[in-house]
């Protein structure tokens, strides 16, 4: 009979690559001690900040890609939201890879983010001295929206503590671009094949909350990134609230029609 906790809207991105087994995605270790999915790992991301809101939703000269609107159809929300949620996607994984989905110019993007400069502003962003907006225009970088594809949305269940209300995105890793382990959130990262991540959770090497395992299970049912982002350009977000139902003898958590399935052919 509780009331359940407000949920916080976040944004998470599944980055790829391709390997010879199909797409590879990036996930971080969260350390242990954290409060939420201590030990689980986890795609790139995290909470919207307020800053991540934007009065300038028509004429932002630090965006580019699909309209603020179009993004708002795509991911179910109001537009001010949808800004946010984008913004915070590509600021999260900047915080937590270093990689940077942003370009001088509307049909380019960032080749390199190691150097000390970069690392610097990583920081702040971290640590909310600086702002994504105020970022993009200090280097006067545009964000390229068009990189991400919309993927899924999940939010947390009525019973837990904390909940986030999350939309999941899927970037490629952008050339020259590397990922690497930064985040103060993270006690190791790892590159893999999604059906090897999705083997070594059955397996019982590697812990997932039931949306991170089923996205690399959906990912992995792809051949390359390419045929991913593809996928993500036909997708519009329905946000999915997990329940607990019966099996008959146990209890387990409800997943959407769409991952039904994928995991009957388990």
């Amino acid at each position: 009979m509780a009331t359940p906790a407000e949920p916080r809207n976040a944004a998470t991105v599944v980055l790829l690559r391709d390997g010879d087994s199909g797409p590879e995605v990036y996930l971080l270790r969260r350390q242990t001690s954290m409060a939420f999915a201590g030990g689980m790992c986890v795609f790139p991301g995290g909470g919207v900040d307020p800053r991540d809101f934007s009065e300038d939703l028509d004429d932002d000269p630090t965006w580019s890609g699909p309209s603020v609107a179009d993004w708002a159809t795509t991911l179910g929300c109001e537009p001010h939201l949808a800004r946010a949620l984008v913004c915070a996607a590509v600021r999260e994984t900047f915080e937590e890879s270093g990689v940077l989905l942003a370009g001088p110019t509307a049909d380019t993007v960032v080749s390199d983010t190691t150097g000390d400069d970069w690392e610097a502003d990583r920081v702040a962003l971290e640590s909310r001295e600086l702002s994504m907006s105020d970022f993009l225009d200090r280097r006067g970088l545009v964000l390229r929206t068009d990189l991400l594809g919309a993927w899924s949305g999940w939010l947390t269940p009525v019973f837990e503590p904390r909940r986030y209300r999350t939309w999941f995105f899927a970037a490629l890793l952008p050339e020259g671009q590397h990922a690497r382990d930064v985040s103060s959130e993270s006690s190791s990262v790892t590159w893999l094949p999604a059906m090897d991540a999705v083997a070594a959770v059955e397996d019982g090497e590697m812990l997932m909350l039931p949306p991170t395992y089923l996205t690399c299970l959906d990912v992995g049912q792809h051949a390359s990134v390419a045929e991913v982002l593809v996928e993500a350009g036909q997708r519009t977000v329905e946000m999915f609230t997990p329940e607990v139902v019966s099996t008959g003898e146990d209890f387990t958590l409800s997943t959407p029609p769409l991952y039904e399935a994928l995991l009957e052919s388990r």
